[in-house]
């Protein structure tokens, strides 16, 4: 049947229920509604730029959606050497055991160390650092805290254990212009109290030596040391512990072996120059490097119990939080932003607007089931939305005419707005076919009751 005999038949079956005091009125968007001004505008590759200029924040998640139950890393969880094995050594010989040469490695700033900041005084750098400055004149340095950082003032905390010298520098230059002072400096570190190495025994002036941007050598060590001062050095033993393990040479091979001279140290070594083979006192020597050792283990440890403790809390507290959000969610206590559907979509209802981000005309279409075209009519979707102030009667239609599908792609760039209608009028065949299912029954009654009165 033509279309236009479609048309004659439901104007006929129109004039038919009117006699019968039956009209169906099918949905649409009309220009005057309720004394609001409607404005239809197509939605075009260049309105939905205008569509979309209309401000929206979406809401946000709770915070507790964006924390992980973590925490700082624990107190002195810097990695510690194990308890070495104790030494077996006869009076015999002295054999030399070395351990490998280690690679050559930048020296890394770490806590305790102290740090100057060494700027231009004939400049306005003066001026600008004002108090920072007046300190820096004086040499007073800064030392490395706890937490890995200095202090300077009108500057803040800055990071820098951990880094080198030139990566600490950066460091502060990014710290200065941040705070937009003349970057004009140089650092320099001026007491070296993170990584040492200890030597005992028979030495002139048994302590820690620390290490510096210069490797510390053996030969080195032992010369800050003030020298081996043991009369045989043919029968005097260097006993070096690392990692576990000992080594050692006789005391005469440092002049006789370059290689042995040249060993590169590396921080929590421990040198004894054991003289008379008395493995007890040499023993006596490590036991205090190992106490050492074992205290750091267990603040470590005890540490790592409170961290453990601490996040399983936060967890808890995380969890009761999100919880408790989608139970206010689920009893819609939580203020949520609505899209509503209306005419020939899937489930007419109301849709959320997600959260932390934009949802687009076809997000909203399509997570919904999209709409039947077999009664929704494709070239008459539309996005209803209303003005934003109370006072304003002006109400925007954006048309979406579907019936070529390449304009859906015009869908995924239409951004929802709260409070907007997406509604779709249904096809003239679904017009006329509700129409027809009022009108048939009734027709049919008449026909049959025609004589008796009943309408």
């Amino acid at each position: 049947m033509h279309h236009y005999g479609l048309r004659a038949l439901f104007l006929g079956t129109s004039l038919a229920l009117s006699g019968c005091g039956v009209t169906y009125h099918s949905p649409t968007v009309q220009t005057q509604a309720a004394g609001l001004d409607v404005r239809v505008m197509p939605i075009t590759a260049s309105s939905v730029k205008q569509a979309n200029s209309a401000p929206y924040v979406p809401l946000s998640l709770p915070e507790a959606f964006h924390t992980v139950a973590s925490s700082a890393g624990p107190r002195g969880a810097a990695q510690l050497p194990d308890i070495p094995d104790g030494p077996k050594q006869s009076r015999e010989t002295i054999v030399t055991k070395l351990p490998p040469q280690p690679a050559p490695q930048r020296y890394k700033i770490g806590n305790g160390d102290v740090v100057m900041l060494v700027t231009k005084s004939t400049t306005s750098t003066i001026e600008e650092l004002g108090g920072l400055l007046s300190a820096q004149t004086q040499r007073q340095g800064y030392t490395v805290r706890d937490n890995g950082k200095i202090a300077l003032p009108d500057v803040g905390q800055i990071e820098i254990a951990g880094k080198t010298l030139e990566d600490a520098e950066d460091a502060v230059f990014q710290a200065l212009v941040a705070k937009n002072i003349d970057p004009a400096f140089s650092l320099e570190i001026t007491e070296f109290n993170s990584q040492h190495v200890a030597i005992g025994g028979k030495v002139a002036k048994a302590g820690l030596v620390p290490l510096t941007l210069k490797p510390l050598r053996l030969g080195d060590a032992l010369a800050q040391a003030g020298g081996v001062v043991a009369d045989d050095k043919d029968a005097t033993a260097i006993r070096l512990y690392r990692d576990g393990t000992l080594y050692q040479l006789p005391a005469s091979a440092l002049r006789s072996d370059a290689k042995a001279r040249n060993l590169m140290l590396l921080s929590g070594d421990a040198i004894y120059v054991d003289e008379s083979y008395d493995l007890d006192r040499a023993l006596a020597f490590y036991e205090a490097q190992i106490t050492a050792i074992g205290l750091k283990r267990s603040a470590r440890l005890q540490a790592l119990t409170e961290l453990k403790a601490e996040m399983a809390v936060q967890r808890d507290a995380l969890d009761e939080r999100r919880t408790t959000f989608a139970a206010r969610r689920e009893l819609d206590a939580e203020t949520r932003h609505y899209v509503y559907l209306a005419g020939e979509v899937a489930q007419q209802g109301r849709v959320a607007l997600p959260y932390g981000r934009q949802a687009s005309l076809a997000d909203v279409l399509y997570d919904e089931g999209g709409f039947d075209t077999t009664t929704g009519d494709p070239a008459q979707i539309y996005v209803i939305r209303p003005g934003t102030e109370d006072n304003d009667t002006s109400v925007t239609a954006w048309h979406l005419d579907a019936t070529n599908v390449v304009n859906i792609t015009l869908a995924t760039r239409m951004q929802m707005r709260p409070n907007d209608i997406v509604f779709i009028e249904e096809q003239p065949i679904t017009k006329w076919s509700r129409a027809f299912e009022q009108a048939f029954p009734i027709l049919i009654n008449k026909s049959v009751n025609g004589d008796s009165g009943v309408p």
